[in-house]
């Protein structure tokens, strides 16, 4: 019997645009005094539904702006929606911003400990995969220089190498395996497939359109933050590749 892991339900998120350029803090604080601000409503998503079993890997599309990093950010929790629900079982692990998360004035090693951290990892199992993730990272001795030396593919394969040292349930990517050049690219994307083999499942944005296909079965084509296709993902993909002609 198949086992639902996600669920997303009628999910709308919406943002409040400033209708007028405002110059400062102060002017700022008058304006919303006086109840002069105004703002424009922008829905990034609406009524998005859909729901994955475990093991799926479901790849999302659509045209910049279409709502798609808004999506997986709801779905990791990072945003609230405005309206709907998602619901989830399991650990997620996010591959969103690689490296966000660092110290710039700390190494590398000590951001090992400080992400791993943040992504909810005890010191004991950060120390128990330490030598496995510098390993991973391909750093070698760079890993006691600061990370505002590194080069922005270094605090990405950092990144990467800390946050998939776990077997999470539900793993999401945005745009995560264009990082570093084609051998790290190569590796990281074994190590997702490997991850595939033991059950996980995904969710999955990516520009290159012949990597969805090669790492998803399923797929969601979003246009002005609503779902306008779903299904096989070869199938997705030629309404997509129709709409980018």
């Amino acid at each position: 019997m198949s086992k639902v892991v996600l669920k997303v339900d009628k999910v709308g998120m919406r943002f409040n645009l400033s209708a007028e350029k405002v110059d400062n803090l102060k002017e700022y604080v008058i304006k919303m005094i006086k109840r002069e601000l105004y703002f424009q409503e922008f829905w990034a998503l609406r009524d998005v539904t859909f729901s994955l079993n475990k093991g799926e890997r479901l790849g999302i599309l659509g045209l910049n702006g279409a709502g798609k990093s808004t999506l997986l950010k709801v779905v990791a929790g990072v945003l609230k929606p405005t309206e709907g629900t998602v619901t989830t079982k399991g650990k997620i692990v996010p591959l969103l911003e690689l490296g966000a998360g660092f110290d710039k004035q700390y190494t590398g090693a000590e951001n090992i400990y400080l992400y791993g951290a943040m992504l909810g990892y005890s010191k004991e199992f950060i120390k128990e995969k330490y030598d496995e993730i510098v390993e991973f990272s391909e750093l070698g001795d760079f890993i006691n220089v600061p990370v505002k030396n590194y080069s922005s593919g270094m605090r990405a394969r950092l990144g990467f190498a800390i946050a998939t040292v776990v077997e999470p349930e539900i793993l999401i990517l945005d745009e995560v395996l264009s990082v570093g050049d084609a051998k790290f690219r190569k590796k990281s994307e074994k190590k997702i497939r490997d991850m595939f083999d033991k059950g996980v499942t995904v969710l999955f944005v990516s520009h290159s359109i012949e990597q969805v296909k090669r790492l998803c079965n399923k797929a969601i084509l979003l246009e002005h933050g609503h779902i306008i296709a779903e299904g096989n993902v070869e199938d997705v993909a030629k309404i997509y590749e129709e709409k980018t002609k």
